[in-house]
């Protein structure tokens, strides 16, 4: 058992990587490595839920990056309230078990009110001429109003995006060392970006990729060497899990014009420019990388019928899922669309409902995670010419989310100490019981 445990969530990372990290590389190399397994669907919301609880997406109800909420007719992607998570997590088990273990969730998604003792994650303030102001919600409250006084702004402009760079990072290992000094909680679960931005622009064996793998390397080796000196030498645990692997994309389908252009997906007009109109379709898909979720109105078994016809044979479309099939990947929730659609692993899928790019609304051509039904690579193409995101949806080179069916699509979980797990392929559900071992638990 272990005292002191960090577990670094890392999207992107492939065992062959640590070929380019020799700071990561030494941290791990006395302990244990294992292929690690993401479930489908292997997005960041639901590997990190399914990590924390050891649960997959059938129990905890994380079925995507964002959710419809079907009474209200309502999408959003990205949202922060830890109350998507419907079962506990690790702090809330370690709590329960002993009163007196502290946990950090540091930067993970759906934090705002979780059970952590010590949490940060970017939210900024709406103000009431429309405008955001930067900030974070912080545990203490007034954690991040500290933090802001030595290290400034979380530089959310770098954290996502087309100026997504190592200095979003470097903030989040900074402050994370700040919060490890002054509180050594016995859990600290930090999420670490970077490597999802270049494997996806410009492929996973691209040099900007590599040159990613040691800029990161460089801000762990400063995470080890701070968090050694927090814990006052009592050398914690590390377990260093990747979230997912991003595999060469060379096709993208488009879910929403194939469901539009069945005459099932409507648009209303705003401003000169069409919107999904969720009340009138009698079917549309949130997209979100390698999959999507189709949700059909009042569930009607005749439509649901024509989507899986229409999109089974579809070129980039591997699985057409619906009713108990959601059973094989554990998704079959209520929060789940009524059809799911997987891509080949070359292949993603892009949200684009219009058919010509003058009616495509105003925020398509913006970095704005929320408003988009569906999650879009592209915003990291910024034209700065044309002061605004291209309608291209080729321009990507690298996704992630099918079933991980083989050593390609597969991450890798390493320890710093030998014995922690048997090496062997893991799913992500088990990191959970990993972590709650070393507390006895």
């Amino acid at each position: 058992m272990s005292e002191h445990v960090i577990l670094l969530s890392i999207p992107g990372l492939r065992r062959q990587d640590l070929a380019h990290m020799p700071r990561l590389r030494a941290l791990t190399e006395l302990g244990d490595c294992a292929e690690l397994v993401p479930s489908f669907p292997g997005v960041t919301c639901c590997v990190q839920a399914n990590m924390t609880t050891g649960l997959p997406p059938v129990e905890h109800g994380v079925v995507a990056n964002g959710f419809y909420f079907r009474q209200e007719e309502r999408c959003e992607m990205w949202i922060a309230p830890n109350s998507c998570v419907q079962r506990p997590q690790l702090w809330d088990i370690i709590h329960e078990h002993d009163s007196q273990l502290t946990a950090a969730a540091w930067f993970p998604l759906h934090s705002v009110g979780s059970g952590a003792d010590i949490v940060c994650w970017p939210a900024p303030k709406h103000n009431p001429d429309g405008s955001e102001s930067l900030w974070c919600y912080s545990k203490p409250e007034a954690l991040y109003a500290e933090l802001l006084e030595t290290l400034g702004h979380f530089p959310l402009q770098h954290f996502w995006g087309p100026f997504a760079n190592i200095k979003s990072t470097e903030w989040i290992v900074t402050s994370a060392i700040a919060a490890a000094e002054r509180f050594r909680p016995n859990l600290f679960y930090a999420y670490l970006a970077h490597l999802d931005y270049a494997s996806q622009k410009e492929g996973p064996d691209s040099s900007a990729a590599i040159r990613a793998l040691g800029e990161l390397d460089e801000q762990i080796g400063r995470l080890v060497e701070g968090f050694s000196h927090a814990y006052q030498g009592r050398e914690p645990l590390w377990l260093v899990a990747s979230e997912y692997v991003i595999t060469p994309v060379e096709h993208v389908s488009y879910s929403n014009r194939l469901l539009r252009e069945a005459g099932l997906l409507s648009v209303s007009l705003s401003e000169g420019r069409e919107l999904i109109d969720f009340h009138a379709s009698r079917a549309w898909a949130l997209v979100d990388h390698q999959f999507s979720h189709v949700f059909v109105k009042d569930r009607n078994p005749q439509v649901c019928e024509q989507v899986r016809k229409l999109f089974t044979g579809q070129a980039g479309i591997a699985e057409v899922l619906m009713h108990a099939e959601l059973d094989r990947y554990d998704l079959n929730h209520p929060l789940a669309g009524d059809l799911v659609l997987v891509s080949e692993p070359n292949s993603w899928q892009a949200y684009y409902w219009w058919l010509d790019d003058k009616l495509a609304p105003a925020f398509a051509r913006t970095v704005d995670i929320h408003r988009k039904p569906g999650y879009d690579p592209v915003e990291m193409f910024w034209d700065p010419v044309a002061k605004g995101i291209p309608l291209d949806a080729t321009l990507v080179r690298g996704s992630h989310g099918a079933p991980a069916n083989t050593t390609e699509q597969r991450g890798v979980l390493l320890s710093s100490e030998r014995g922690v797990f048997v090496e062997r392929p893991l799913a992500d559900t088990d990191v959970a019981d990993i972590v709650l071992r070393q507390f006895g638990i």
